[in-house]
């Protein structure tokens, strides 16, 4: 079969690989009907992100059964949202919801993402993908659901929802911001989820004017951020979100806080210290989280939230593009691509 391999910063190559195949009755072989690029997909194709090559790419899918054991669940032709990370969902942390370290693979095993866990699981931009615990994985996409739409659930969408939905379930109406950039369509996730989940208020601050946009379309009011031109924390915010990357903005996002208030992190910060104003934290009484999502803990929650008609992830997705094509549009600025065969 054909996968496209991820070779080093602007270099990818469509190679021929052995097709999967069933190994237990609760495996399933699925076809990608439309693979999501994802944020981080973005900065390895730059070089931005370390990310040493060459491994199979692309990890956010909607995907056709082909193939399914007696067990798993599915039956081929079944459309489904795959998560990116491999979980068994038996085991201890899968139980509690941890499933971005399952027990039963190395710590960051994903699909495409190869160097986070030194172990091949092959890509989503490939004419097949394995799927193993397929009982527990696979989650079917609901009739009506757009697979351009869903695309990203396995992952972005899922990491911008985690970064309201937990918070706005303990502060009904709170006000939230999202400062925007890095992360690109992450933020726009979050600031759209916040809308659908009945925040009081959603601010979305960012310095680029389409993804202002798109944050307007999800609902969310926008305003340029404007660290450069000496910006200062103004209002402040029960819940914020900080999916800007920078230091600026994480200490922008902090002082952004109400006392007592909750910041999430959803940005990476490569570098190996980040300073952080932990002093206005700590006096403030603020709870900061930043994690890796746990994919397939999350992402049915926002999948039931654009069912019922509430979240609109579309309106983040900037362009379209054939399979075919992934290679060559991999490094386009836009905040959400997305493949389809």
């Amino acid at each position: 079969m054909q996968q496209l391999t991820f070779l080093s910063p602007g270099k990818f190559e469509w190679r021929d690989v052995p097709a999967p195949k069933l190994a237990a009755d609760t495996d399933a072989i699925v076809a990608p009907v439309a693979v999501a690029r994802c944020d981080l997909d973005l900065y390895i194709a730059i070089g931005a992100a370390p990310y040493p090559g060459p491994f199979a790419f692309g990890h956010e899918t909607v995907a056709r059964v082909v193939e399914a054991g007696s067990a798993s669940g599915v039956r081929p032709g079944d459309l489904v949202v795959v998560p990116f990370q491999l979980s068994c969902g038996r085991c201890r942390n899968c139980r509690r919801g941890h499933t971005n370290a399952c027990e039963a693979y190395p710590f960051g095993a994903a699909y495409g993402l190869k160097p986070t866990s030194k172990t091949e699981f092959g890509g989503a931009l490939s004419d097949l993908m394995y799927v193993p615990f397929a009982d527990h994985m696979l989650v079917h996409l609901p009739a009506g659901i757009d697979p351009v739409a869903a695309a990203s659930l396995s992952d972005n969408i899922a990491d911008g929802w985690r970064g309201v939905a937990a918070p706005l379930t303990e502060r009904p109406g709170a006000a939230v911001l999202v400062v925007g950039g890095l992360a690109r369509s992450v933020g726009l996730y979050a600031a759209g989820a916040a809308v659908a989940l009945g925040a009081g208020r959603v601010l979305y601050l960012d310095d680029d004017a389409g993804r202002r946009a798109a944050a307007e379309a999800m609902g969310a009011v926008s305003e340029p951020l404007a660290l450069a031109e000496g910006r200062q924390p103004g209002e402040q915010f029960e819940i914020v979100v900080e999916a800007a990357g920078t230091v600026e903005a994480l200490g922008f996002a902090v002082n952004s806080c109400a006392p007592n208030g909750y910041l999430a992190g959803l940005s990476i910060h490569f570098g190996n210290k980040t300073p952080m104003p932990l002093t206005a934290a700590y006096l403030k009484g603020l709870t900061f989280h930043t994690s890796r999502v746990h994919s397939r803990a999350t992402f049915p929650e926002a999948l039931s939230c654009m069912t019922c008609g509430r979240f609109h992830p579309e309106r983040v997705t900037s362009r379209v593009v054939p399979f075919a094509e992934a290679g060559e549009a991999m490094t386009d600025p836009g905040p959400k691509i997305v493949f389809t065969r």
